[in-house]
């Protein structure tokens, strides 16, 4: 399962403190008045739509911060398919978390289930190629972890988390240092160990990256010539990741460039969410 590759859950736990403190507020007046605390439930959540699920393990945590006994047994593991009217997960525990967790626990798994299933669509788009789809930082400040999570569990691969694991040079960059060769050179000098990636828009600059040591090199908002071009010129010396206004009616003609990834910043920067209801079936 995607979310048990995280060993440090800190980060998840005041995550989801501060989402449940933001909807609770003082107390859940609806649920509070209606619902005895000793009542039990037994839920559902169903899928409304075709897709790829994800975020269950998160959706389990929230559920679990109001009921640490809640019984709860997923059908399906993050990263599978499912169908509309499909059971995703049933559960049991206190009526009054069932209902006071169910927004907070689904706006989770539905954001990350949008993301899984948009993901999948271009991975399978690029079936019978080598490219892989990644992600990038444009992702809501605080769901980053949750956010890459879905874009693995849809198939595609993450990129650099932040600032701090893949140095970036991009043009801002450039313009500070003077060149491409000087700001590759400041950063190795830097962090000799850190992987190095350089923004490139025509092929002087991916001549320049090129020389001057770039690991992975992007072709940013190149024309599918360009780019074809500069994967050729690059051969094995470097990576090549395609960026800039990438669509699904574009991606495979990408692709067929040759570069060894995709960057897609919609993949998180316009989610749209994934359709699941809750539906208590038995209240004891």
């Amino acid at each position: 399962m995607i979310f048990s590759e995280v060993s440090d859950k800190e980060w998840l736990d005041d995550l989801i403190d501060v989402a449940l403190a933001e909807d609770i507020g003082g107390g859940d007046v609806t649920t509070d008045a209606i619902i005895e605390d000793q009542v039990k439930a037994k839920a559902v959540w169903i899928a409304k739509q075709d897709g790829v699920v994800a975020g269950l393990d998160a959706a389990k945590f929230v559920f679990q911060k109001l009921d640490e006994v809640i019984d709860w047994n997923p059908l399906f593991e993050n990263g599978d398919p499912v169908k509309n009217g499909d059971t995703i997960v049933e559960f049991t525990g206190n009526c009054r978390a069932v209902l006071t967790a169910e927004r907070t626990a689904l706006n989770i798994s539905q954001r990350m289930s949008g993301i899984a299933t948009q993901t999948s669509e271009l991975v399978c788009l690029l079936d019978g190629f080598s490219t892989k789809i990644l992600d990038t930082r444009k992702t809501v400040p605080g769901l980053r972890k949750l956010d890459k999570m879905a874009v693995k569990a849809g198939g595609g691969t993450n990129h650099r988390m932040g600032l701090y694991d893949l140095a970036m040079i991009k043009d801002n960059h450039i313009q500070a240092a003077g060149s491409i060769e000087k700001a590759v050179n400041r950063v190795r000098s830097a962090n000799p160990d850190i992987r190095i990636e350089v923004e490139t828009t025509n092929i002087d600059q991916v001549r320049e990256a090129l020389d001057g040591g770039a690991d992975i090199i992007m072709l940013d908002n190149m024309s599918i010539k360009q780019m074809r071009d500069a994967v050729e010129f690059i051969g094995d010396r470097a990576q090549t990741e395609a960026s800039g206004n990438i669509t699904q009616k574009s991606i495979r003609n990408v692709a067929e460039t040759g570069v060894n990834f995709i960057s897609v910043g919609a993949l998180t920067h316009s989610v749209k969410a994934f359709d699941i209801s809750q539906r208590i079936l038995e209240i004891f």
